[in-house]
């Protein structure tokens, strides 16, 4: 059996960090759809689905792989290793990719019947995170003026006709700068946003979706802010990295086109949860202080290296005799999951293959 390792220096929100970044136990990936012919007749075979649960359905040999998911999607108990097949193999389209994804990367459970509690309460932990971590201060200090009456507020004229000044709460100000002033936080945080904002316009500028100026556009740009600033708060020794923009930009699309409206309003807390789930396998190459540790980029660009020597070693040999190492030409597949190397519809299909490897996300695994 293997599990998705967990990062412990990777934070989760108010929920046990463990059950979050291990996901699921899964097993090794292996034939998931068995055919096993019957005598009764040439157009008649039955079709086993999932390993030992012996579920049998009879199928016609026009049956598609479509059919196949649509039925280990109604199942009660989800196949975990039959959708990663499937998946896998490309079999996957606009209709069902969103709950695919949330399912290989642990975020729904495999059990159907929990699906809706589960959801309940992630979009609104996420929506707790949000008014706790991302305030702004002028509507917090007016939500907390409104947990007291107008008069001791000084909201109106006193005795000799003048206003009242305005209270300030514990000495926190504008110009506070203490570490537990959320003015000093606020402004702290201007930078990363800052920083996000400028990578977020870059992100598939000729996607109207993520760099259009309509109010969408905007919608999509202002939510994916969010999921990234609540990342870097919740992860302040990781914080935030150029380049993780590109990482959420397709489980956002994939999540917020999702034909299930209801789910698709709710696209950004789901996103912001599988997001984390994704980075939980990468955060590492993000992380300078790791970058010669055995987790780090340099270790997996020589794991990468050491692949390719086994499975083409011709290849290999003409790269090393030009000097060409892989962090000039495989940094940024490994970092960037393969997000800048391909045409956006193409990043679709081959992260469906990254997100069925039971292994985790890992670029070099896939590749070979």
């Amino acid at each position: 059996m293997l599990l998705r390792r967990g990062k412990p220096h990777l934070k989760l929100p108010e929920k046990e960090e463990e059950e979050e970044l291990e996901m699921f136990q899964v097993a090794g990936r292996g034939p998931a759809v068995q055919r096993h012919e019957e005598s009764s007749g040439p157009m008649t075979r039955f079709r086993r689905i999932g390993r030992g649960m012996g579920r049998l359905r009879e199928v016609s040999d026009d049956d598609t792989t479509t059919t196949e998911l649509e039925f280990e999607l109604s199942c009660k108990v989800i196949n975990l290793e039959a959708l990663q097949q499937i998946a896998c193999c490309g079999h996957l389209d606009g209709e069902s990719r969103a709950t695919v994804w949330k399912l290989l990367l642990g975020y729904l459970p495999a059990e159907r019947d929990a699906w809706e509690g589960e959801l309940a309460n992630n979009r609104l932990r996420y929506a707790e995170l949000k008014e706790e971590l991302l305030v702004n201060p002028s509507e917090f200090l007016r939500k907390e003026d409104e947990t007291f009456s107008v008069s001791k507020q000084g909201r109106i004229m006193g005795v000799d006709g003048l206003l009242s000044r305005q209270k300030v709460f514990n000495g926190d100000h504008p110009l506070s700068l203490g570490n537990d002033s959320i003015w000093y936080r606020y402004f702290k945080d201007a930078e990363i946003v800052g920083q996000i904002d400028r990578d977020l316009e870059r992100t598939h500028p000729d996607i109207e979706f993520f760099s259009g100026d309509i109010s969408q556009s905007k919608r999509n740009r202002g939510a994916m802010r969010n999921i990234l600033l609540l990342f870097t708060k919740l992860n302040p020794a990781i914080g935030y990295v150029q380049g993780m923009n590109e990482v959420l930009a397709p489980l956002y699309y994939v999540l917020n086109t999702d034909p299930n409206e209801q789910n698709a309003s709710n696209a950004e807390a789901d996103s912001f949860f599988c997001f984390v789930r994704v980075m939980s396998d990468s955060v590492d190459h993000f992380c300078q202080q790791l970058d010669n540790s055995s987790v780090g980029i340099h270790s997996t660009l020589s794991r990468l290296s050491e692949l390719l020597k086994g499975n083409d070693e011709e290849l290999w040999r003409h790269l090393e005799n030009l000097k060409v190492n892989p962090q000039f030409y495989a940094f940024r597949w490994i970092t960037l999951l393969l997000t800048q190397e391909f045409e956006f519809h193409c990043i679709m299909r081959i992260w469906d293959c990254l997100l069925s490897n039971p292994l985790g996300v890992q670029i070099y695994e896939a590749i070979f």
